[in-house]
């Protein structure tokens, strides 16, 4: 499968972003969103901690307290979930002019940052939802903007303003979900040389496939043999 070059993006879907929530009225911020627990300001925090987070972390090599020791993905995702949590409780309290002043500076380096990175060289963190340890920082910068393009997608959902399904933004989203189709079929047995279609319609759609070869399934990047 062919690398998802996503860096370029980020400009892009940090200004519609940043657009958006100067459009916001005082009682918008308030509305929930599809995710039960969060408001669209917990959401915009959320994007906000995450941004900064990262930054400090990958780019900056600063870890302020120690990592919990990690065994398994529910540790994993324990630990994820505490973070955000936190993140959220510290965030929300910001006025919203606050919160986007930050949000922008920080989408700025957010975005400087993704774009110096070498898309072949080993990421800071795995995708862990594809089934990686380790992961290339093509692919860690492709989900990063799944987490992007999602939340923002929430706001905008519970605000009732546009959304952001444009082939350009929403196609490399989904090519990247897409990417845990291997994993996520792992313990589906099948015969060898059995092939499977994945479609999604629409402009910003299209189709990913997976074959069987022996005792695992690997994505390809068209049909091999396909018969509809």
């Amino acid at each position: 499968m062919k690398p998802i070059f996503s860096a370029h993006l980020f400009p892009e879907i940090e200004s519609r972003l940043i657009e958006l929530l100067r459009s916001l009225t005082h009682d918008e911020w308030e509305l929930q969103t599809v995710a039960p627990a969060w408001t669209v300001k917990d959401v915009a925090a959320h994007l906000l901690d995450t941004q900064l987070r990262k930054l400090s972390r990958v780019r900056d090599g600063y870890l302020s307290t120690p990592s919990p020791q990690i065994v398994s993905l529910d540790d994993l995702v324990a630990y994820v979930n505490r973070l955000n949590r936190e993140g959220v409780e510290i965030y929300r309290r910001l006025s919203p002019n606050v919160l986007i002043s930050l949000m922008e500076v920080a989408s700025r380096e957010y975005a400087e940052f993704h774009q110096s990175l070498d898309p072949m060289a080993e990421a800071g963190f795995g995708v862990s939802w594809a089934g990686e340890q380790k992961s290339l920082n093509w692919f860690d910068t492709a989900r990063e903007l799944t987490e992007r393009w999602h939340h923002q997608q929430q706001i905008r959902l519970a605000t009732g303003r546009p959304g952001i399904m444009t082939r350009e933004l929403y196609y490399p989203v989904l090519d990247c979900f897409m990417r845990a189709l291997p994993f996520a079929y792992r313990d589906r047995d099948g015969e060898t040389g059995t092939h499977l279609r994945f479609n999604v319609s629409g402009e910003c759609g299209g189709s990913w496939y997976l074959y069987r070869d022996g005792a695992r399934w690997v994505q390809t990047e068209s049909a091999q043999g396909w018969q509809a």
